[in-house]
């Protein structure tokens, strides 16, 4: 039996069916894993060892602690630290009858949108191994996309699960803020990120959700409200009312402009309703979301002095020394209120500009759709001494991070062999409507079947 391509939930009715063992399961991504990861790069660390009988494998970024696997979050800061819990998502993943097969690779302390600012080598994109995935949860989009896992856990605090679904092609849900906990989380903006999964299948990403998501006594910013299984209401048929906002297309490549005119075009076919609306210029957005993710940088950071376990400061990267110091100047007496406390009041003109977007009263829509990365994925090295263009890959992605809202990224055709996607986002707690436009999307257009040659 081939297991390529086979969706997460199909491999677990499998195991569930005795047709397949975990030991089986197990030795195909091991052996797929050590063919192409050398090349890719996808993974830091490799489980050797199968899981119990039933259970399915399952990868994470390595900024989720795992319970006595190393945990480095791709800094030389971190090398030899391994965590003496798991964090509160691999808990109930592992509740729900999974193991930890690996943990992938990302830009060091989740700085950065290409996966190159690793200590320990940049990850290459399967669909064009001189390109960059995108990031920071670049390995596991790759690893997903390359089909090294059928599945992934990513986070995103601007885009960071997104950009990597929409440059690998694959499925990428960052959920509301608060949906699902932090808890166990290495924090990059703690009040920004966001766990999330990465999957091949729309239905896969909306099970695992189901899974992770729900209130932790943990993490006090986490919901208590309840969580529907998501998987079972895909094929529900709403007749929506889809925003395109003008703002959200200035500076994007024709070919990406394109790609999602044509998804517009499918989406109508479904018998959703476009209707243009107007939204902030994420222009502005992005220098809103650099000062205060910055400043939130150099306060997480601040605690990793060598002194408790891993190694000084003088292992931090560039990119990390450059946020750490941009940080402390906007939070420094006689700059925090021209920069800091100016960049909070315009976060919150950002969220109630979504509210608005989503108020029928008002006039408002259901969901939003957008591209998710304003260009196909760039040349390894490109822009790596360019933070200034590095920055501007994430233009459209830091808007629902800074208003709290979630966002589905499905990918949406391919130009020149990569992959192009599209965002659909929606009011907070509305992932199930996400899910639901998503599937329909996908079952139209089946771009899944398409695979990168390896």
């Amino acid at each position: 039996m081939s297991l390529l391509g086979k969706s997460y939930i199909a491999l677990l009715q499998l195991l569930k069916e005795k047709k397949i063992s975990t030991k089986e399961v197990h030795e195909y991504f091991v052996k797929r894993t050590k063919k192409y990861n050398k090349e890719i790069n996808a993974f830091l660390t490799l489980s050797e060892e199968s899981g119990e009988e039933g259970e399915m494998p399952m990868v994470y970024k390595d900024n989720f602690n795992t319970k006595g696997i190393r945990t480095t979050v791709s800094s030389k800061v971190l090398d030899s630290y391994v965590s003496p819990y798991d964090a509160t998502v691999v808990e109930r993943l592992k509740e729900s009858k999974t193991y930890v097969f690996g943990k992938t690779n990302m830009d060091a302390w989740a700085h950065g949108a290409s996966t190159e600012t690793s200590d320990y080598g940049a990850t290459k994109n399967p669909w064009d191994t001189t390109r960059v995935p995108g990031g920071s949860s670049g390995g596991s989009g790759a690893a997903v996309a390359a089909y090294l896992s059928s599945s992934a856990i990513g986070s995103d605090t601007g885009g960071s699960i997104r950009c990597p679904a929409s440059w690998c092609g694959v499925v990428g849900l960052k959920p509301t803020y608060g949906r699902v906990s932090r808890y166990g989380v290495i924090a990059m903006g703690s009040s920004f990120d966001c766990p999330g999964p990465m999957s091949w299948y729309v239905e896969d990403c909306a099970f695992l959700l189901s899974k992770i998501a729900g209130f932790d006594p943990f993490d006090a910013t986490s919901s208590k409200m309840n969580v529907p299984e998501y998987e079972k209401s895909l094929s529900r048929k709403n007749k929506l009312t889809i925003g395109i906002a003008k703002s959200f297309f200035n500076g994007v490549s024709k070919d990406v402009t394109e790609g999602i005119s044509k998804a517009t075009k499918i989406l109508e076919k479904l018998g959703h309703t476009v209707k243009k609306i107007k939204l902030l210029d994420p222009k502005y957005v992005l220098s809103v979301y650099t000062i205060l993710q910055r400043a939130e940088v150099s306060s997480n950071l601040s605690r990793y002095d060598g002194v408790r376990y891993g190694n000084d400061r003088t292992y931090f990267g560039n990119e990390a020394k450059r946020r750490v110091m941009l940080g402390a100047y906007t939070l420094s007496h006689g700059y925090y209120d021209a920069y800091y406390l100016k960049a909070m009041k315009v976060r919150r003109l950002i969220r109630q500009d979504f509210e608005k977007a989503f108020d029928p009263p008002a006039g408002g829509v259901d969901v939003l759709i957008c591209p998710t990365s304003p260009t196909l994925p760039f040349k390894l090295g490109e822009k790596v001494n360019d933070p200034l263009q590095m920055y501007l890959s994430d233009i459209f992605v830091v808007s629902q991070n800074l208003a709290g809202v979630p966002s589905l990224n499905v990918p949406c055709g391919f130009i020149e062999g990569l992959p192009v996607g599209m965002q659909i986002v929606g009011p907070h707690f509305s992932e199930k409507l996400l899910y639901q436009v998503g599937h329909a999307y996908e079952q139209e257009t089946k771009w899944y079947e398409r695979t990168p040659k390896l």
